[in-house]
């Protein structure tokens, strides 16, 4: 988990309960390289194969005998629709270009041209056939395409590649629809004899560097595979030291690599039709160019028929959602163990966001700012409670340190005594905590919220050029502190004189604004909003405190008034 995140928890956690006490008392950038239609394949090695093939492949490797075809010259075929052009090549019927229309590419080097998400130097989906004691490398294979372009802007299209060595004939067909990123790969595979064929997919060494933070990116960076049975399991590329090699086993409906926001991933769903087993990825390079050549197996059924699902562009909530089987997991919201209370709060706040902008027509930034004040408003009922229980602590105070005087070498006498007293002025000594503790759920979501959904990508407002990122010019996380020590110190006035109450009013606005910079923008326009708007409710609670003589009587120096709750 993200250092920056731990730290950011700590704080809030610590300005939501503390203050209740004392009131009782850039990396380089890595340059883009156009994608080549043309680019070799970087298959896996035969060291890299997953565990359930691998010792099939230690044997001979047919198929490229000094006896094989002319190799043809490499070719492009384009499949257009309104969403992305998909790249196959010849070489191997492998997908080499991917290239999103409607997200442009925010990497330095790009210049807002489409998201292309295939590297140059990698591919999808080029394979490799284990039979008996032969590894048959189709991706090396030529094959004929039945179309030279096809154009799926109006409707599903198909194209169908057709290669043949040494008696062995593949056939796979590519179909795309023309709404969705969703791909499906059929084919059928003849001349082999005996069954039992296992299909080696590449996934390609990772996804091309969109983002202007790369660091970023590359921290998101991660293999996910789905279990036919359990929760998906995030590996990050982070986690592996360079050139180091992990092998998961297992049955899996699902096997994905992503970044930030996009998503390369493969299906099997259908038991029927075979499953993926295993994947295995190894880490090469370091940091910011850290890549991670991957692969998975797919069985071929007794007939010699392939088939398979893919799904090759952003992380829109609604899409991955509608494919079900938990693949909207694969951009998970949170950490292990604290997924389900993230994702309970996370879930309906992204609802309600997207409902707003693309329902009622509002500008992500207003959204923003409305949500900021709707969640104030609903809190407002509980805000005042925990603020009036802080209060009635504060007038019961002297009678506390009178207690602990006459009770300090007893303990238990002194807790009993201090409990007939909360339960005769009828005041709950944690009474101002929980209230303060909500708001943090939502901040939390939010936060995993503008790190991960791709809606917001490159969405402006005002000054900020994006929502997602930090703000250049740091005036939203100056504000937003600005804004935290106004309500710390309006909250302050009337409450007895404390060094440390004093202190943290003036360290820990600095530190979450110096913590906050770092944070979406779109973040902390959220928190200053809230800041915001609770100071009138911290002003309409020091008028009450001053009709009760609080403040006065602190002033003064002299024992509050007796608690008089309000009708």
């Amino acid at each position: 988990m993200d250092r920056r995140v731990i730290g950011a928890i700590l704080l809030m956690m610590a300005i939501a309960v503390v203050p209740s006490f004392f009131l009782k008392t850039p990396p380089k950038p890595v340059a883009a390289v156009a994608p080549s239609a043309a680019s070799p394949s970087v298959g896996p090695s035969v060291a890299a194969l997953p565990s359930p093939v691998l010792s099939a492949v230690t044997a001979r490797t047919a198929g490229d005998s000094v006896d094989a075809p002319t190799v043809l010259a490499e070719d492009t075929v384009l499949i257009r629709t309104p969403l992305v052009t998909y790249g196959l090549s010849t070489r191997g019927a492998r997908l080499v270009q991917a290239a999103i229309a409607t997200y442009p590419s925010l990497a330095l080097a790009d210049s807002g041209t489409p998201a292309d998400l295939v590297p140059a130097g990698s591919s999808l989906f080029g394979a490799k056939l284990v039979t008996g004691r032969d590894t048959l490398p189709l991706d090396r294979w030529d094959f004929v395409p039945s179309a030279t372009a096809v154009d799926a802007t109006t409707g599903p299209a198909s194209v169908t590649f057709t290669g043949s060595r040494d008696g062995v004939v593949v056939t796979l067909t590519y179909t795309v629809p023309a709404d969705d990123y969703r791909l499906d790969v059929a084919g059928t595979i003849t001349g082999l004899g005996a069954p039992g064929a296992t299909l080696l997919l590449d996934l390609g060494h990772g996804i091309r560097e969109t983002e202007k933070d790369v660091a970023e990116n590359q921290r998101a960076a991660a293999l996910v595979t789905k279990p036919v049975v359990g929760d998906a399991e995030r590996h990050d590329f982070s986690s592996l030291d360079s050139a180091e090699t992990q092998t998961y086993d297992g049955q899996f409906e699902w096997v994905a690599m992503k970044s930030k926001y996009f998503v390369t991933a493969v299906f099997a769903f259908d038991s029927t039709k075979g499953r993926l087993s295993g994947a295995r990825m190894t880490a090469v390079g370091e940091d910011e160019e850290r890549r991670a050549p991957s692969t998975t197996s797919l069985s071929v059924q007794a007939d010699g028929a392939i088939a398979f699902g893919a799904y090759v562009g952003p992380m829109e909530y609604k899409r991955l959602t509608a494919i079900g089987h938990d693949f909207d997991d694969v951009n998970p919201y949170g950490w292990p163990g604290f997924r389900g209370m993230i994702r309970f709060f996370s879930t309906p706040v992204r609802w309600l966001l997207l409902q707003m902008h693309e329902t009622a027509n509002v500008p992500w930034g207003l959204a923003l700012v409305l949500f900021g004040v709707l969640i104030r408003l609903l809190l407002w009922p509980l805000n005042q409670k925990a603020m009036r229980s802080s209060m009635e602590m504060q007038a019961i105070q002297p009678m506390i340190q009178d207690l602990q005087a006459k009770y300090k070498n007893d303990p238990q006498k002194l807790s009993q005594k201090q409990m007939e007293l909360f339960k005769e002025h009828k005041v709950n000594p944690l009474g101002g905590c929980l209230p303060m503790l909500l708001p943090w759920p939502v901040m939390l979501a939010l936060f995993f919220v503008f790190q991960n959904t791709i809606e917001l990508r490159g969405a402006p407002f005002l000054w900020l050029p994006d929502l997602s990122m930090k703000d250049p010019f740091f005036i939203v996380p100056v504000l937003m502190g600005a804004s935290m020590w106004a309500t710390m110190k309006i909250g302050a006035i009337g409450t007895p004189p404390n060094d440390q109450q004093k202190m943290m009013t003036t360290i820990m606005p600095v530190m979450m604004t110096v913590m906050f910079s770092s944070f979406a923008s779109g973040l902390n326009l959220y928190y200053t909003v809230q800041n915001i708007v609770s100071i009138p409710q911290q002003w309409l609670l020091l008028k009450e405190r001053r009709r009760r003589g609080l403040v006065a009587a602190v002033a003064a120096k002299t024992p509050p008034p007796t608690v008089s709750k309000k009708k």
